[in-house]
């Protein structure tokens, strides 16, 4: 099913019941219409000019001599074939087949297909995950993939703690009073962006919870009436984004925190005439803005924005 949120939606079969099976995972690894979506400082292999696309190699035109087999990570079955992701290992980068490039996801993921741009998010979390357990951090030893690539496991025999992939839940929320949405903008942003309110969840920490703490803290406005719209995995590096609506009960800014450059009210009429400059598509940031925004317009935010 396809998913109106980007890197959401079931745009494989993660084979989660294979990796126990390493005789699967081998044949995998030698069945020639396998694929692997290599990943080279941080970025995503791609072909195509005017319509990006995802690069899926052959594993044989990997370099090998820099890429054990083991260290290939198994996504799962995208039509009929297994689809693997590595990171090579460079500082320069590789030069694998002609047409192809190395791109920041972040940079082109409007582009592209929303299954090919699932498979490239959920690529760059698992091998950024990798990367970060190289070593236990319960004792140090280096740890063994194992599971498709799916568990770490320490080497030490005393030892021998796995290590799961891991995902940090965030709430990103659309404040309304009614007739305005509450946006606040990073120092870092390109002038004029704003966005939706966004924080991690902390330890012992309910969702709804961390919507009217964040919120707070952030912007000293008070709300309620906490209502869950939908979710989206961030691979940058590895978030949730956990996306709510929520009624104002106090209007007042006042920047607690920091966090925020700044923080105001906008209305429809503000978002329709193009200000503020808004968040791009991809993120469910827009997507929350655009579902408060059309549930009161007959003209739609998507006709409006870039």
């Amino acid at each position: 099913m396809k998913s109106s949120i980007v890197f959401s939606g079931n745009y494989l079969n993660r084979t989660g019941h294979l990796r126990d099976d390493p005789a699967w995972v081998q044949r995998a690894l030698k069945d020639p219409s396998s694929r692997v979506l290599p990943i080279w400082n941080t970025r995503n292999l791609i072909e195509g000019q005017d319509t990006p696309r995802a690069a899926m190699l052959e594993l044989s035109e990997l370099p090998h001599d820099s890429i054990a087999s083991q260290e290939l990570i198994l996504l799962g079955s995208y039509g009929e074939r297994s689809v693997f992701t590595a990171e090579i290992p460079s500082s320069d980068a590789p030069q694998l087949r002609p047409g192809t490039r190395f791109e920041d996801l972040r940079l082109i993921v409007s582009q592209l297909h929303w299954d090919e741009a699932g498979l490239l998010g959920y690529a760059r979390a698992m091998v950024n995950w990798r990367r970060r357990h190289q070593y236990c951090g319960n004792c140090g030893a280096k740890t063994l993939a194992s599971k498709g690539g799916h568990v770490r496991v320490c080497s030490s025999a005393s030892c021998g703690l796995q290590h799961f992939p891991r995902t940090d839940p965030a709430i990103i929320v659309l404040v309304s009073d009614g007739e305005r949405a509450l946006l606040g903008r990073q120092a870092l942003w390109p002038s004029g962006r704003y966005s939706t309110l966004a924080g991690f969840v902390e330890p012992g920490e309910s969702l709804e919870d961390a919507v009217v703490r964040e919120v707070f803290e952030e912007t000293g406005v008070e709300v309620h009436k906490v209502e869950y719209q939908g979710s989206q995995p961030w691979p940058f590096p590895a978030s949730l984004m956990l996306g709510f609506t929520a009624q104002a009960i106090t209007t007042e800014i006042k920047l607690h925190d920091q966090e925020l450059e700044d923080a105001q009210w906008f209305s429809r009429a503000d978002i329709a005439a193009g200000q503020p400059l808004l968040p791009p598509r991809a993120s469910i940031s827009y997507h929350l803005i655009e579902h408060w925004f059309d549930a009161e317009r007959v003209d739609k935010l998507r006709d409006k924005s870039p």
